[in-house]
């Protein structure tokens, strides 16, 4: 198969690499920079299975820039579309202007491909651009990756959904099986907008899992208990089971955030209670771990990582940037050490690359998830991460 992959992010990038084990990949995107990190086989993100793929395994993959070379160079018969759908809060909905514009040049380059869209879209969308653009064969197939593990999740893929039935639908999942390591993955082939909403709802799903023991977790905090042994009580449960239920301070990352939302925005004129509180519940998070921190009365909140989780460089929509600015509204000074960073000054705080001098000018050190390098001064932190994993 010749395939082209539109967006080159954690799900574009996984998507290319697995199926350029067996097909031609052409990886498009709008950054110079990523497109030759590509070419020289470097990892332009933090994932180990991506990083290890790009230098040890036979890749018929090439990324660039230019739309006619990935769309005209060779004749696709995938092209997968996997550009960011942000949540815009004025629009109140997904900003799905990145894949309108792939559809456009998709329409007047390649006709003939069928076109898998796997960037996260409000329910309704894929109907909705089948029938302005007719003359294109459009499919809907959500993707259930985690950051710093897309491509072995891809690998070992939970369960493959397929927003459509067709002859073309059955080749897409085959050759999605055909580079992944474990074979007897589930495929589910429904409607494309069921498809729209089993993305959602899953996502939905995890955002009230950590919530809920995130609350659980605040209760134990306020009532003086030991919040780990009521989880561990609660999870030998096997019909809720000991995963996803380590506290933090919030859920972040690409997707939760935005999911919860919109799809509290597709509730619309639907009875629901639910849905609302999952977005509430999070905000509430937030307020009750930065008043435990500011009862500490500390001139000084040293922020330890601003990523949401271990082996990810991703801090969009951490929970860590809310906390900083609420600090920051309380007049306490933030300071930040994180490897990843290398600016001086970031969200209007000083960036410490030296870990002992951070450790050093804190008064308290806030860690959404706990390592080693804390221990010598492990009695200024401050984290809720109970069992030290994600």
């Amino acid at each position: 198969m010749n395939i082209t992959v539109c967006g080159i992010g954690y799900v574009g990038l996984a998507n290319a690499i697995l199926l350029a084990q067996h097909n031609n990949v052409i990886a498009l995107d709008i950054s110079e920079k990523k497109v030759n990190l590509i070419n020289q086989r470097v990892s332009p993100l933090d994932d180990k299975e991506i990083e290890d793929y790009l230098i040890n395994k036979k890749l018929a993959l090439h990324a660039t820039i230019d739309i006619k070379e990935a769309y005209s160079k060779r004749k696709p018969d995938f092209i997968i579309i996997a550009t960011p759908t942000d949540y815009k809060v004025k629009k109140n909905s997904f900003d799905t202007s990145s894949v309108e514009s792939a559809l456009r040049n998709i329409n007047r380059y390649a006709q003939t491909a069928t076109i898998i869209i796997k960037s996260t879209v409000p329910i309704g969308f894929t109907t909705r651009m089948r029938n302005e653009y007719p003359n294109l064969n459009i499919i809907f197939s959500p993707e259930f990756l985690r950051e710093g593990k897309a491509l072995y999740d891809n690998l070992y893929p939970s369960r493959i959904v397929i927003g459509d039935t067709s002859s073309k639908a059955k080749k897409f999942a085959d050759i999605l099986l055909q580079g992944a390591i474990k074979k007897d993955s589930p495929v589910c082939y429904i409607p494309s907008t069921e498809a729209e909403a089993v993305k959602l709802f899953s996502n939905t799903f995890l955002a009230l899992r950590i919530s809920f023991f995130n609350e659980l977790d605040t209760y134990a905090e306020l009532m003086g208990l030991e919040s780990k042994s009521i989880i561990e009580g609660v999870c030998l449960d096997p019909r809720i089971g000991s995963y996803y239920n380590n506290p933090s301070f919030g859920y972040g990352g690409y997707c939760l955030p935005k999911d919860t939302k919109q799809i509290k925005k597709n509730y619309t004129g639907v009875p629901h209670s639910i849905i609302s509180a999952i977005v509430k519940s999070n905000k509430i998070r937030k307020k009750h771990i930065t008043r435990m921190i500011d009862r500490k009365n500390p001139k000084v909140a040293g922020i330890y990582k601003l990523a949401m989780k271990s082996g990810s460089d991703n801090f969009k929509s951490s929970a860590v940037l809310d906390i900083i600015k609420k600090l920051q509204k309380l007049n306490i000074t933030v300071v930040i050490h994180d490897q990843m960073i290398t600016d001086k000054k970031l969200f209007k705080c000083q960036v410490i690359n030296d870990l002992n001098e951070f450790l050093k000018i804190s008064d308290v050190i806030i860690a959404n998830r706990v390592t080693d390098e804390l221990l010598p001064a492990k009695e200024k932190v401050y984290s809720r991460d109970i069992f030290l994993r994600d």
